[in-house]
């Protein structure tokens, strides 16, 4: 049997061109993520679907294939965010529920699957070449890229098809973010394996793989709670750290103003000190409460402390605070 490491073998052609060995001038001409992705295109075989149009002359396919028929408009898919529970599913909206016409499926799978046509022939006059032309290098690649963005545009277009699926099974005791990825996958799956040529929506062949997709993990989720039968799971515990950092940041930010209040480093007035003070329960002039804890005043009761309405107050106030803000800004700049 021959050796996957054989020196005609895609294994080892694709080790030459990343560099394993000596290199040529001509390959060197390739960029480092020219030869990883051409060693991963080179490593396995490049399926694609045919299609009788595949047998046309090669412009005479491009033209029937790229030229003739409109182009289809990218997906909108502003509306499909990550959910992590039944609760934040998304909401179908009017781009979601867009579906691609027979005529226009008949289109698309046609362009994706002759871009993956022209990969695979390319690769096969090249996969054995000691030093194979950059030039034909470079179209494969360019062909891969293009098949890249068909595959894309077709999931998204067909992404509520998931969702669809997914309300189809929400009885299940199933996380709803991890049947939504699953469902993405499946579904992906489907573009690769789908043939136009039999006449059928692509709708009809993805919903069958989605829901067996579905139903695969139903089947590991029932086995893994039968082994672990209890419902404590400590991914699914939540974290206190935001809320612990959040309370740090204002700690800090007390501390910082009761440094500048103590040392006056905003030069503030008497009065302005006094309101700033007792309004936020902060220095010398703060009220205390029956447990001896600092108490915030209101405008109304600073008011009558220093003999002003709480308008003069809510004045004096806000222009301590704008001094207090510009210190706090000098010191960050510095």
């Amino acid at each position: 049997m021959t050796s996957l490491y054989a020196p005609d073998s895609p294994l080892a052609q694709a080790a030459r061109l990343r560099g394993v060995g000596s290199r040529s001038p001509r390959q060197a001409a390739l960029s480092e993520a020219d030869r990883t992705l051409l060693e991963a295109i080179l490593a396995d075989e490049y399926d694609y679907m045919d299609h009788p149009l595949f047998d046309l002359a090669t412009d005479e396919a491009e033209r029937q294939i790229f030229d003739e028929p409109d182009p289809i408009a990218q997906p909108d898919t502003s509306w499909y965010h990550p959910a992590m529970s039944w609760a934040d599913e998304p909401k179908l909206g009017k781009s979601a529920t867009k579906t691609l016409t027979a005529a226009e499926e008949r289109v698309i799978f046609a362009q994706y699957n002759y871009c993956r046509f022209r990969v695979a022939t390319l690769r096969e006059t090249i996969v054995h070449e000691a030093d194979p032309d950059p030039a034909v290098i470079r179209e494969m690649l360019d062909w891969h890229h293009k098949a890249k963005g068909y595959r894309e545009q077709i999931a998204g277009l067909n992404l509520a098809l998931v969702l669809a699926m997914a309300k189809r099974v929400r009885g299940f005791d199933n996380d709803f973010g991890e049947m939504i990825s699953e469902g993405n996958m499946a579904l992906l799956r489907s573009v690769d394996k789908f043939d136009i040529t039999r006449g059928f929506k692509f709708s009809t062949y993805a919903c069958r793989a989605i829901l067996k997709a579905f139903s695969r993990q139903g089947i590991k989720h029932s086995k893994y709670k039968s082994i672990f039968p209890t419902d404590f799971d400590p991914k699914y515990e939540k974290s206190n750290w935001q809320e612990e950092k959040n309370d740090q940041h204002e700690q800090d930010l007390v501390d910082e103003l009761k440094r500048i209040i103590a040392g006056n480093k905003a030069d503030l007035s008497d009065m302005e000190k006094g309101v700033i003070e007792q309004r936020f329960a902060v220095g010398d002039s703060a009220k205390l409460d029956s447990k001896g804890q600092p108490k915030p005043m209101t405008l109304e009761q600073v008011g009558r402390v220093i003999g002003v309405t709480k308008e003069r107050v809510r004045q004096i106030q806000n222009k301590a605070l704008e001094k207090i803000r510009s210190t706090m800004e000098e010191d960050v700049l510095r």
